[in-house]
C-alpha cells in the first residue's frame, strides 16, 4: 500500500515545489510510482512537469468536489513512473465552495483512497498557506515534510505550521507523522546558512533530514523547460541532492533502494 507525504509550509518560497517535483522524478527513476498531487492554486509543480496549465480541464479541483472519479484526474507525465493529478488557477475558489460542506477537511482523503494500491509514494505539493486545501492534505496523508531554507527567517512560523500539525493529529487524523524536516537553498559559502544548519538541527535533532538541497542554477533553470532536474540536468548537485533524498526516504521506510 502507497505512502502519503505531503510537502508543506505556510511560507512561500522555501522549495516546496521544487522538492515535490524532483522527490517524485528521483522515486521514479528509482523505480517506484509516484503520484504527484498539485494542491496549489498556482500550479507551479503542474507546469514544472511539462503541463500546459491553461489546457488542464480536470485535475485537483474536481477531485476534491467529488465531480469526478481520481481516476480520471489523473494524467501521464514526462517523468518516468510519475503520474500527476494537475492543478488550476480554478482551485483558489475551493476554500470558499467547501466552506459549508459536511466533512470538508476529509474531502482529498476519501477521493484518493482508492489510489493507494497502484502507487509507491503519494506526493501531495501544498499552497503556502494553512487553509482548508492544506488541511485536506494533512488530513489525507501519512506524513509531512517540511521544508526549511538556510536564510534568515527560516524558522518563522514553524512553530504555528507545528501547532497546525498536532491540531490535525488531535482532530482530524491521529497517524499523521513527521516524515521530516528538510534543509533547502544551502550555501556553504555563507556563514548564514551554516548557522541555520547549526540552528535546526539543534533544535530538532533527528527530524532533520541528512540530505541538505544546495542552492543550484540548474534547480531554477528546469521548471522553466516542463523537466524535473533528473530530465533537465542528471549530473548536476541538484539532481544528486534530491537522488540523495530519495534514497534516504526509502532507507527511512525500510525499502529497498
Amino acid at each position: 500500500m502507497g505512502k502519503i507525504i505531503a510537502i508543506a509550509n505556510q511560507k512561500g518560497g522555501v522549495g516546496k515545489t521544487t522538492t515535490t517535483v524532483n522527490l517524485a522524478a528521483s522515486l521514479g527513476v528509482l523505480e517506484k510510482k509516484v503520484l504527484l498531487i498539485d494542491a496549489d492554486p498556482q500550479a507551479n509543480a503542474t507546469s514544472g512537469l511539462g503541463i500546459d496549465v491553461d489546457s488542464v480541464e480536470s485535475g485537483t479541483y474536481q477531485l476534491l468536489e467529488h465531480t469526478l472519479e481520481a481516476s480520471e484526474t489523473i494524467v501521464t507525465t514526462n517523468s518516468p513512473n510519475v503520474d500527476l493529478i494537475p492543478s488550476h488557477i480554478d482551485l483558489v475558489a475551493i476554500e470558499i465552495e467547501l466552506v459549508d460542506k459536511d466533512n470538508r477537511e476529509y474531502m482529498m482523503k476519501e477521493a484518493i483512497k482508492d489510489l493507494r494500491d497502484s502507487y509507491d509514494y503519494i506526493l501531495i505539493d501544498c499552497a503556502p498557506s494553512l487553509g482548508l486545501l492544506t488541511l485536506n492534505a494533512l488530513t489525507a496523508a501519512d506524513s509531512v515534510m517540511i521544508p526549511i531554507q538556510c536564510e534568515y527567517y527560516a524558522l518563522e512560523g514553524l512553530g504555528k505550521l507545528l501547532n497546525t500539525v498536532k491540531s490535525v493529529q488531535k482532530i482530524h487524523n491521529a497517524d499523521l507523522d513527521i516524515e521530516g524536516m528538510l534543509l533547502t537553498m544551502y550555501d556553504s559559502r555563507l556563514r548564514l546558512s551554516n548557522q541555520v544548519v547549526e540552528e535546526v538541527k539543534k533544535h530538532f535533532a533527528n527530524m532533520v533530514f541528512d540530505t541538505i538541497i544546495q542552492r543550484n542554477v540548474k534547480l531554477s533553470e528546469a521548471p522553466s523547460y516542463g523537466e524535473s532536474i533528473i530530465k533537465y540536468d542528471a549530473s548536476s548537485k541538484g539532481a544528486s541532492n534530491y537522488l540523495n533524498l530519495a534514497n534516504e526516504i526509502l532507507s527511512k521506510n525500510k525499502e529497498k533502494v
